[in-house]
């Protein structure tokens, strides 16, 4: 008979030999520390998750780092989040704002290595952020509401589980094992509803570019004539005596203004040149391991070849592959710049539609970040190009990415990020660019932090919640132009517009897509009780033009909280603003800050993942 204490050490063992085959536990694990990855992974560690970001690669920062685009497009005038952040780290680190405009396709430009440094320093002040690289993930299984999967690093295989998981690989590469349908290449107008959309859809998708980022050796540094070269293939990249038949005459610059297009901060030069340049057309989405691999070989060699040509028929003998930016043997990036990727069936699908006239329905209720760039496809590299449509810079308002975007239709616990989100092939001509996709980062970190706290599904964590993180942390939810994120009035402004009370206005002004809360303007009566309206149905509407005061808002607020409001209006009102009469019209902004302060209709009255009003649910507010 074994004694108490031979017990004790047999079930001591017991649990140790147990302890040493349980997988470590996180609350969230993110496949891919690129864009999204990266963004994702500071926002679930700054609220508490004990989170894990697996990377293959060396370095953070995806698309703006290891694809060497380090060029931003889109939301200058909207900084907010993750994207102001870092920014905010690029100015400091180069000295201002201006220090960052060197070539003329973007206002911020800067050098690839400087962004993943700058990205790890931002990963390095996270204690509850792990970052695993050269580390790559399989074997997804959800059991019992827990993920369970194995990372890898050197041959060493290791077992990981995790309440919530996020796929923020380049191509949706994890919702793909986990069979999540999608989509890719171009879609039906009779499927998407967008008249600009194709009669029947292809799988043809955006060129990719494999990048170079070139410096001046101030001596002859030409490479060899790389496989398969043919100079007819750059011959109009450019103004110049090779060019007879440009694809795209009314596109066509000089040399000198070409090589400038991505100048770089430190005299360098990034080639991610679309106009007969080093763009690439192949659709290595579905490709197994060993395809993408040759696929990416001819890639690289296509972008050598251009930079042959430049070097040899242009004269730029001087330039050659910086040997001080990407560690890699041949000096390229890690890998090519995805501008399309599966575009998974979610909970809710934004479409073109959504964005020209985002009233129509009520998506525009749950955003989480917002776009104001054109929709920019790039297919001249593909051989029928000329058939497809012509897309060049389409113009649209500025909109808000809807949350559920990110939660696939049939898969729980699921939360996909970067170019995979459900989206039409339209509309991902712009939600594919970087400070989008870094917004798209922040709230998949949210929305998985939030989820793990409360133990829950990611689809089940109110909407307004994650729209409050991103708030506090100074994101958008929608793009008004009036003020910044820094504005004491933002947050008002913008909880208030995410309830449709008072609506924004679209624009387009030249290159520039824009909305405006028209925050300095006056509101109608008939417009204020429609708004109203749809929050609380006690309101009555009203064909009334007049502008609203402090005795109208009263009225409204009294019959949309069933209770006389007017003393409390106008004390509010008069602690609110400086110059306050009952008498006088109110701005939107002033009706905005009141409404928000006395009914609070954001965290008041619930909305569900389509937007919908959920009046029953009132004294649970979403």
């Amino acid at each position: 008979m074994k004694t108490l204490r031979t017990k004790y050490l047999s079930l001591t063992a017991a649990l140790f030999l147990l302890s040493c085959n349980a997988p470590a536990r996180y609350d969230v694990v993110i496949v891919g520390g690129g864009t999204s990855g990266a963004a994702a992974g500071l926002q679930s560690a700054r609220l508490g998750a004990r989170t894990l970001l697996v990377e293959e690669f060396d370095w953070l920062g995806g698309m703006l780092t290891s694809a060497g685009v380090s060029a931003t497009d889109g939301n200058y005038a909207l900084r907010g989040g993750i994207w102001d952040e870092f920014r905010s780290e690029l100015e400091r680190h180069y000295g201002g704002p201006e220090a960052l405009r060197t070539g003329w396709v973007s206002n911020i430009l800067f050098e690839p290595s400087v962004g993943d440094s700058l990205f790890k320093r931002m990963a390095a002040r996270e204690p509850n952020l792990e970052v695993r690289y050269r580390t790559t993930a399989a074997g997804f299984d959800r059991r019992d509401g827990v993920w369970h999967l194995e990372i890898e690093c050197g041959g060493k295989r290791e077992r990981i589980a995790a309440r919530v998981l996020i796929d923020a690989t380049e191509l949706g590469d994890v919702a793909r094992e986990l069979d999540v349908p999608y989509d890719v290449g171009m879609d039906a107008t009779s499927e998407t509803g967008e008249k600009e959309a194709l009669e029947a859809p292809n799988d043809i998708v955006q060129d990719l570019t494999y990048v170079a980022v070139l410096k001046d050796y101030g001596r002859d540094v030409t490479i060899p004539r790389p496989e398969g070269y043919d100079s007819a293939l750059f011959a109009c990249c450019c103004i110049n005596p090779l060019c007879v038949s440009p694809k795209e005459p009314d596109r066509m610059w000089p040399r000198e203004k070409m090589i400038t297009y991505g100048k770089l901060p430190g005299g360098k030069y990034m080639i991610n040149w679309p106009i007969e340049g080093n763009d690439y057309y192949v659709n290595m989405i579905d490709m197994d391991a060993a395809e993408r691999a040759e696929a990416v070989r001819r890639a690289k060699n296509h972008t050598l070849c251009f930079v042959h040509f430049l070097q040899t028929e242009l004269g730029f003998r001087t330039l050659g592959l910086a040997d001080d930016e990407f560690p890699t043997g041949d000096r390229l990036p890690f890998y090519p710049y995805h501008r399309e990727s599966r575009r998974i069936h979610g909970l809710v699908r934004f479409t073109l539609n959504d964005i020209t006239d985002p009233y129509a329905n009520t998506l525009y209720r749950t955003a989480i970040g917002v776009g104001d760039y054109p929709i920019d496809q790039h297919h001249t590299r593909y051989p029928e190009w000329s058939s497809l449509p012509n897309l060049y810079f389409h113009p649209v308002p500025s909109y808000g990415v809807p949350l559920g975007v990110m939660l696939p239709a049939s898969q729980p616990g699921l939360i996909v990020a970067e170019k995979s989100i459900s989206v039409t092939n339209l509309v991902n001509g712009s939600t594919r660019l970087q400070p989008v996709v870094l917004q798209i980062g922040q709230a998949a970190g949210a929305l998985a932090a939030l989820a793990a706290a409360d133990g829950c599904e990611p689809s089940e964590v109110p909407v307004r919640r994650v729209q409050e993180v991103i708030l506090d942390d100074g994101g958008y939810l929608l793009p008004y132009l009036d003020m910044p994120s820094t504005d004491p009035r933002f947050k008002a402004m913008q909880r208030i517009g995410v309830t449709g009370i008072l609506r924004g206005r679209g624009a387009n002004v030249g290159w520039s897509n824009q909305t405006w809360f028209d925050a300095g303007k006056h509101v109608s009566e008939a417009e204020l009780r429609c708004g109203l309206h749809a929050v609380y149905p006690a309101v009555a509407e009203s064909a009334d033009p007049a502008a609203v005061n402090g005795t109208r808002l009263a009225a409204m607020l009294s019959e949309a909280l069933g209770k006389d409001t007017a003393a409390a209006v106008h004390e509010k009102a008069a602690g609110l603003l400086a110059d306050y009469d009952a008498a006088r019209p109110l701005t939107r902004i002033e009706c905005a800050l009141i409404i928000d302060a006395l009914a609070d209709p954001f965290r008041s009255v619930g909305i569900d993942i389509y937007g919908n009003y959920i009046h029953a649910t009132n004294e649970n507010p979403q």
